[in-house]
Order: C-alpha cells, then sequence, then structure tokens
C-alpha cells in the first residue's frame, strides 16, 4: 500500500459523459473495459446503483464487507467510503446520479431517503440478490434502455432517464428485504435518516449532539431517543462511531501525521484528539497505524 495524502472524493462531473460536462446523472456498463478509473478507497458526493450481473469479488462499504454475489445490485449513499476488488469477467452496469436531479420533480423531498437503501437505519449496505430471473432481466432492460437514451440523447432523455432510475429505484424498493421494511416510516424514521446524512456530512466539524438536534430543529433528547429507539444506539454513540471509522480510515489510507488527522477532523486538542481514540480502540492512533501497517 502507497498511502496518498487524502482520501478522494470524486464529484459525478468526474463520470459524466464528454458532450456534457456538468451532466448530474450517468448511466452506462460496468466492467473491466470501463473507461474511468478510481482510486480506491474513495467517496463520491452523488448516489450510486451498482448492478453486476457477472463476475465475483469483494465489495466493501465503510466498515462493512460483502462478497459479490451476482446477479445483485448494490446501493451507495454520498460520503460513503468504499473499495471494490472484483474479478476480471465483471459485468454489469452503473448509474449515478444527483439528489437535485432525482427530486426535481417530486413533491417528496425526502423520497430518496425513503428508499431502504439509502442512508440506512442499521448503518448497513447488503446489496439486493435477485433470485428470480424475470426480475433479472427487467433489470437488465431498465439500464440497456437508459444507455441507450443516453446515447441518443432526443428531446426529452432527461425525462426519460429520470423516469428509468425511477422504476429501478422502486422496484428495488419492492424487493429489498430488510429491518427497515418492518419498522414504522413515520416523522422518527425520516428523521433517524436524516440525521445520519448530516453525520456523514459533517463528520468533520465534530459537531455535538446538540448541534445536530438543532440542525433537525428537534431537541437533543428527542433526538437521542428516537435515535436509540430505532437503532438501538444513542447519538453520541453514531457519532463517536462515524469519527472512529474516519481516523483509522486516514490512519491506514494516508500518510497524513496525527496532528494533521486531528486538525482535519475538527479537533482542536491533539492530546484529546488520542485521548479519544485511545478510550474507544485501546491503542493509540500510532500503535493502530503501525499495527496496521
Amino acid at each position: 500500500m502507497n498511502p496518498s495524502h487524502h482520501i478522494p472524493v470524486y464529484s459525478i462531473r468526474a463520470f459524466s459523459s464528454s458532450q456534457e460536462v456538468d451532466q448530474p446523472f450517468q448511466v452506462e456498463v460496468f466492467d473491466a473495459n470501463r473507461h474511468f478509473q478510481v482510486e480506491y478507497p474513495h467517496r463520491h458526493d452523488f448516489y450510486e446503483i451498482l448492478f453486476i450481473n457477472r463476475g465475483s469479488g469483494v465489495h466493501v462499504i465503510d466498515a462493512n464487507k460483502y462478497e459479490v454475489k451476482p446477479p445483485c445490485i448494490f446501493f451507495l449513499s454520498p460520503g460513503q467510503a468504499h473499495k471494490l476488488e472484483l474479478s476480471h469477467d465483471i459485468d454489469g452496469y452503473i448509474f449515478i446520479f444527483t439528489a437535485d436531479y432525482y427530486l426535481l420533480n417530486k413533491n417528496n423531498r425526502n423520497q430518496l431517503l425513503e428508499f431502504p437503501f439509502f442512508f440506512t437505519v442499521q448503518q448497513d449496505n447488503p446489496p439486493l440478490l435477485l433470485e428470480n430471473e424475470g426480475d433479472t432481466r427487467f433489470f437488465k432492460t431498465l439500464f440497456e434502455r437508459g444507455i441507450q437514451e443516453l446515447a441518443v440523447r432526443n428531446e426529452h432523455y432527461r425525462e426519460m432517464l429520470a423516469s428509468i432510475l425511477d422504476l429501478i429505484l422502486q422496484t428495488s424498493a419492492s424487493l429489498y428485504q430488510s429491518h427497515e421494511n418492518l419498522e414504522n416510516k413515520g416523522k422518527g424514521h425520516i428523521m433517524v435518516k436524516r440525521f445520519l446524512q448530516l453525520v456523514e456530512e459533517n463528520y468533520q466539524q465534530n459537531l455535538s449532539v446538540a448541534d445536530y438536534a438543532d440542525r433537525l430543529a428537534v431537541s437533543a433528547n428527542h433526538l437521542t431517543q428516537t435515535v436509540k429507539q430505532l437503532t438501538g444506539k444513542t447519538s453520541a454513540n453514531i457519532i463517536r462511531s462515524k469519527q472512529i471509522i474516519e481516523i483509522k480510515r486516514q490512519l491506514v489510507h494516508t500518510s497524513l501525521g496525527v496532528a494533521q488527522i486531528s486538525e482535519q477532523l475538527g479537533f482542536s486538542d491533539q492530546s484529546y484528539f488520542t485521548k479519544f481514540f485511545k478510550k474507544e480502540t485501546g491503542l493509540t492512533p500510532l500503535q493502530f497505524r503501525v499495527n496496521k501497517a
């Protein structure tokens, strides 16, 4: 491993078609010959649907590791770090898009959060395993039609792609099995997902539970009780877990010093930063880096 100075964050512009640089979506074949090259692990600031129809490998998303068992579909939310290790015969499709594009004509601004596979309450990302051949053919048809629409670019291709994307997501949601499908999808459920989204977006600022509660326009006590009820963890637990994951990631995958990581993650006191990490892991940051080298 050759650690760099940071874990790259890719914007959707890096994957857009050459005809339209600021395109808020992209759909294309995903195989060993795909045109884009990325560093792993990395993050992105957009949503991703990865449909794998053939091949094998491992997909690590945040702290979770999943075996690739085609046909299957992975879903990624903005900010998540992931790493793919795939066989050379990998074959499938990828559809990436921004929230603004998907929500453009939607009255429900929480639509993306209501899908069971984005910003999951259980903080995991198991793939959708396609057990029915008819479902696999249907998804393949949708992705291929999306690629065709993007290639031809007729007058209403953006609207067509939005409809195809919605059909992919709605069909996936109807097939996706998770604990969240069994839970009450009330305001509390969406609030917890918004909290997880905010933690993902703001972890570098070292915000407190009260800070997040203010942004959600609720009391800190109400936030903590609701998060505890739905996840089994407190708000503070989730914030700390995210911080520890990020510190470990920086220690393993970058060459940044402890002081630089401390500053990058919003800790004003390096001594406190080291004590915080040791309390949570039993090791100092340097001991952890040496053990993982």
